[in-house]
């Protein structure tokens, strides 16, 4: 029978960070296309209401991200619930979960379309609003998958959710 010594067990806990799930880069693939799921809604409607009413590029972004964010965190918080969790806890692991993957999403997705001029300029009936739309969201995924691989392989990001599934 091998004694470990505490230095090895602390170092293993370490790395262990509490349970986290292993940061395979399928697992941030899920994170990541469960964060772009509220993302997409929430830009998608933010843009087409803002567009649609008129709005310039900054009060829309605004509503695109603010919406963005209210998707992605909900999307979260319905999953959290559903375990059996309260509401202040969800919201928290949610917050935990998300807050990073969709400020990573939302930086790189609208970065996209801010240098993509005529893409700004485009309404939803034309064909460039949804090709750059969904070009910016494929990036800002292709963006947003290492991060979410660096975050859980720390236990945090959608680490944190793993425990309510």
């Amino acid at each position: 029978m091998q004694h470990d010594t505490p230095a090895a067990h602390a170092g293993r806990a370490a790395h262990a960070h509490h349970g986290a799930p292993p940061a395979t880069w399928p697992l941030a693939a899920r994170a990541t296309l469960h964060c772009l799921t509220g993302c997409a809604i929430g830009e998608v409607l933010g843009m087409v209401v803002g567009t649609a009413l008129g709005w310039g590029d900054p009060p829309t972004m605004a509503l695109a991200i603010a919406l963005a964010f209210f998707f992605g965190y909900s999307l979260t918080l319905r999953g959290v619930l559903r375990a059996g969790v309260g509401f202040r806890t969800a919201f928290r692991v949610a917050l935990a979960a998300d807050t990073l993957s969709i400020a990573v999403m939302e930086l790189i997705d609208n970065g996209v379309i801010l240098v993509w001029p005529s893409a700004r300029q485009a309404m939803p009936g034309d064909a460039l609003f949804w090709t750059s739309l969904a070009a910016s969201l494929v990036i800002a995924f292709l963006v947003t998958a290492p991060v979410n691989k660096w975050t859980i392989g720390r236990g945090r990001g959608h680490a944190v959710v793993h425990r309510y599934h």
